[in-house]
């Protein structure tokens, strides 16, 4: 857990200095910070959800190849 908020903290750090740095308001840099990982998020579990359909139509056996021991092609 440790590593996630520190992982987050360099997000949201890095996140407010590039939107501080391009538009010179610290209010909007902090708007950048908090909206962008909000909106990445749902990206992430939209992404996941296809990630994981992609994956089923790849392996319809049930399981990526390396999981289920047929690594034939």
């Amino acid at each position: 857990m440790s590593k996630t908020l520190s992982f987050t903290a360099m997000h949201f750090t890095i996140a407010f200095s590039v939107a501080w740095l391009l538009t010179g308001s610290a209010w909007l840099g902090g708007l950048v910070a908090l909206v962008e990982p909000a909106v990445n998020s749902v990206a992430y579990y939209w992404h996941e959800k296809l990630w994981r359909q992609l994956e089923s139509r790849r392996h319809p056996t049930g399981g990526h190849p390396a999981m289920t021991g047929g690594l034939a092609a």
